[in-house]
């Protein structure tokens, strides 16, 4: 059994936290067994491991999310890489040609695709373990896990069962029923309805067929190429929907999405994250801060408030999966990002009348780690080190950098720096068209870096 794992989100509905590259999964404010908080995706990965199913999992995201899964989850984690984001189908169409064309898996074995952040207890998994027999013993196209609803809930899609369950551990699905009323979730959960969790298993052969029937390669370098003409449409509506035969099995534990600013605070550590105060007159109030100034919060009920450098929400938290809806057209690069070598936050921007902008960042390097090796066409940088130790490579020159040097790197002049300590410095960014779409790489890897500068004689001065 093969599992692929979605990582996906705009970043929309835990906003001002998350982003376009920090969804919900990635927010680190869940409680774990050491004093550091873990995010979603962390917490899920561990319960692979905890049931053994890591090393037979990849997990399917996009560029933009790359570093961030490498950074919580670490380097080894097999990922597959979207070329542009297009929605459900596309995905596990990528993902099903990479286990058949690069990981050269057998196309009668079983892939199960899940979202990577349920919310759930570890048997939840073991669940999903049991879905390869349920496949193979009843024949069928799919097999889901569906959860037994604790409550008529609005929010969650109904997986409704063909006739009456008898003593099989699963059963053949009539039809499924999306987000109903309180009321008609009432009726549903007398007929045995379950909820939708988003995992469904099927033979990677079915998931090829369906692709040679829409004229589509199989080869995971082959669909890559031509990505972008894949149908914006989710597996739900493209193959869900037009499935002859599916099965669902029952789970009868915890189980919760938590995706809006309401669901995600009951689960919370702690009601207070980062700098500031609240009172003691607040009640069932969360404040989540991560500037650097603090924030005071008095005499409310029922409240979230989440400061950011993209924002400040202050939100009934009854009312907070409206944010999506009204901050839609917002339209602004993300301001916090983690990074494989570290993090960066933008703390000031500026265009001038003339069209120049002016971009300034702060910017740490963990020790150990590095930036690229690249250059830029559009902007001049200055760099002012302001903590720490690294080597600076400038074209074919390196150095050693420390807490006050400032570093000067115009537009075309090839750089990137090591942390010897962890490493902060602020830059400021000058130029017209100023985006990250200027940024040409030549190297990721120190090694091939030093591997350069030793074949071009770079000078060296330590």
């Amino acid at each position: 059994m093969n599992l692929v794992l979605l990582s996906g989100g705009s970043g929309k509905r835990l906003w001002p936290l998350s982003n376009d590259t920090r969804s919900k999964q990635f927010l680190k404010v869940l409680e774990s067994n050491t004093d550091e908080k873990k995010s979603m995706v962390q917490r899920v990965w561990g319960q692979l491991k905890n049931v053994g199913l890591s090393n037979s999992s990849v997990i399917a995201t996009s560029k933009m999310q790359r570093d961030m899964i490498y950074s919580q989850v670490g380097m080894d984690v097999p990922l597959i890489i979207e070329p542009e984001r297009r929605d459900t189908f596309p995905a596990i169409a990528l993902a099903s040609s990479y286990l058949h064309s690069v990981q050269k898996v057998s196309e009668n074995e079983v892939v199960v695709v899940l979202p990577v952040d349920p919310y759930v207890e570890d048997r939840f998994f073991e669940n999903v373990k049991e879905l390869e027999n349920v496949l193979l013993d009843s024949g069928a196209d799919l097999a889901l896990v569906g959860v037994k609803p604790t409550y008529p809930s609005a929010k969650y899609g109904y997986i409704v069962p063909r006739g009456t369950i008898d003593g099989e551990s699963y059963f053949t699905v009539n039809h499924f029923t999306e987000k109903p009323s309180e009321e008609k979730a009432q009726t549903l959960i007398k007929m045995n309805a379950l909820w939708n969790s988003g995992v469904f298993a099927f033979k990677l052969k079915y998931l090829l067929d369906i692709l040679v029937q829409k004229d589509l390669p199989i080869q995971y370098d082959k669909l890559a190429f031509q990505y972008k003409t894949l149908p914006k449409i989710s597996f739900d509506y493209e193959v869900v929907e037009k499935a002859n035969h599916i099965v669902a099995l029952p789970y009868n534990g915890y189980w919760k999405d938590l995706g809006t600013w309401n669901t995600l605070t009951e689960e919370m550590a702690t009601s207070q994250i980062g700098k500031g105060i609240l009172s003691d007159d607040t009640e069932n109030t969360h404040l989540i801060n991560e500037l650097d100034i603090p924030v005071t919060v008095i005499g409310v009920k029922d409240v979230v408030v989440a400061a950011s450098p993209d924002g400040i929400l202050v939100a009934d938290k009854a009312s907070s999966p409206k944010i999506k809806d009204l901050i839609g057209g917002f339209d602004q690069p993300p301001m916090y990002e983690e990074r494989i070598w570290g993090w960066s936050r933008v703390l000031d921007y500026a265009k001038y009348d003339d069209g120049n902008e002016m971009v300034t960042k702060r910017i740490c390097i963990h020790g150990g780690k590095n930036s690229s090796y690249h250059y830029h066409n559009l902007r001049d940088e200055v760099w002012t080190i302001v903590r720490g130790e690294g080597e600076l490579v400038l074209d074919d020159y390196i150095t050693r950098v420390k807490a006050g040097d400032i570093i000067h790197l115009p537009a075309g002049k090839k750089h990137g720096i090591k942390g010897l300590t962890e490493l902060e410095f602020i830059e400021v960014q000058t130029g017209v068209g100023i985006s990250d779409q200027d940024f040409i790489p030549l190297y990721f890897e120190w090694d091939e870096v030093n591997n350069h500068l030793n074949k071009s004689k770079a000078k060296v001065i330590l």
